[in-house]
């Protein structure tokens, strides 16, 4: 792993918080992800299921967390179970985690060989009377492939037929979504590396630059300072690509007079930032690109105000999309008239702003977390407005990563330059 170890308290506290919102003689179960093929011989490169890393600190394929905390066997209340190792796999795929190793990482003590799991969960579990396993219920996910979690499942229901069966799921999204110290500082980590990426693409950018090149300066800061990677795919956007808001292609040349939007972050010891910027080709804004662009700015100071404790999700945004609506008319895109005879379901500010205004941020870049549930201290939420104007290939967004704590929030983001005038300072230096 390119990441220091973390502190396995953080696990420990997760896992304690967790089984404390179990029914009583429970036991849990969570798996690692697939190794998704990628083509021929080859796999995709692995990332942890996203719930098993908040509760073990594992980051391996082929691992299986087991919770039992009413278990009459206590050797068995705590298990993890890992690939077991051996000097073919050390020759072919590198380190593996030795069973000191995960103790070290996780804090669980009984760590078993992944081969064990059939013959020790027999033993156990016609004890309990609850079953928890795990799906993936983020409300954004659009799931078409059978992933482990899914046959597991099944296989559990066809072996332990009279159990009853209950989902981790719905207290995962509630513990997940309040960050800890721990994760409050890896995610500052994750948000100083997209910065110093940032500062880096403001002095390589000119006229002439590709969108790949600039991709390529990304992800050289991101390995240098031990970032396992994107946090997702780089939107490097200049010109009219800028109003394709998951355009990935990143293959055009970046030409003067256009503006650029990015929207990159760095990946760290599997904790996320979100940054998106936009800035000039050539160094300086044209008037109607800083009128824009301010614009856009005006909204992210205002919507940034409201991400506090006891906000409620729908109403945020409904408010947002007042002041958006608002700056949309100055800017000459929509007529008051008009806005005042819309049809409140259809806002007509939603042709140049199509998007919500934040969401939560974690292990997933889309955090797993209630959009019913008020904001509360510990949440981390992006906040990225943005303005898209087809007809004139310019598209702006601008998003930080912002904190809730009791005392208001935080943005983790303060450092990285988003004035018109210091970007064009930085670039122009």
């Amino acid at each position: 792993m390119k990441y220091p170890l973390i502190d396995k308290e953080l696990f420990v506290l997760n896992r304690l918080n967790y089984i404390n919102k179990l029914k009583g003689n429970s036991i849990a179960i969570f798996n690692a992800n697939d190794e998704f093929p990628r083509s021929g011989d080859q796999n995709f490169i692995f990332k942890q299921n996203s719930d098993l890393f908040y509760l073990s600190g594992i980051d391996q394929e082929q691992t299986i967390l087991l919770l039992y905390p009413d278990c009459p066997n206590p050797a068995y209340r705590e298990v993890l179970f890992l690939r077991q190792t051996n000097d073919h796999t050390a020759i072919w795929e590198g380190h593996k985690y030795t069973k000191d190793q995960a103790r070290l990482t996780s804090g669980i003590q009984n760590v078993y060989w992944l081969g064990e799991f059939w013959n020790i969960l027999p033993t156990i579990i016609n004890y309990a009377d609850n079953i928890y396993l795990n799906t993936n219920e983020n409300d954004r996910a659009v799931g078409v492939v059978k992933y482990r979690d899914l046959r597991f499942i099944e296989e559990m229901r066809y072996k332990y037929p009279l159990h009853k069966y209950e989902r981790s799921a719905p207290i995962l999204r509630i513990l997940r979504s309040k960050k800890s110290p721990i994760e409050i500082e890896l995610t500052r980590k994750a948000c100083s590396i997209t910065r110093d990426a940032f500062i880096r693409i403001l002095k390589f950018v000119k006229p002439g630059v590709k969108e790949y090149e600039i991709e390529a300066e990304i992800i050289h800061e991101f390995i240098r300072q031990g970032a396992t990677g994107h946090a997702y795919n780089p939107i490097i956007a200049s010109g009219k690509n800028a109003n394709i808001l998951h355009y990935n292609d990143n293959n055009q040349v970046c030409k003067n007079g256009e503006v650029i939007l990015f929207d990159f972050a760095a990946e760290y010891a599997n904790y996320n930032a979100d940054l998106s910027r936009s800035i000039p080709v050539n160094g300086r804004f044209t008037q109607r690109q800083r009128d824009v662009y301010n614009a856009v700015l005006r909204v992210f100071k205002e919507a940034k105000k409201m991400i506090v404790a006891g906000t409620i999700w729908n109403d945020y945004h409904d408010e947002v999309g007042k002041i958006m609506e608002s700056e949309l008319i100055g800017l000459g895109l929509l007529d008051k008239h008009d806005v005042s005879k819309q049809n409140p379901k259809m806002p007509l500010y939603k042709k140049y702003f199509m998007h919500g205004t934040s969401h939560h941020l974690g292990i997933d870049v889309h955090d797993f977390a209630s959009r019913y549930q008020p904001f509360e201290a510990g949440n981390i939420l992006t906040c990225e407005p943005g303005i898209y104007i087809q007809e004139e290939g310019l598209g702006i967004r601008l998003e930080n990563d912002i904190l809730i704590t009791a005392d208001g929030n935080i943005d983790l983001m303060a450092d990285i330059p988003l004035e018109p005038e210091e970007i064009e300072e930085i670039m122009n230096s």
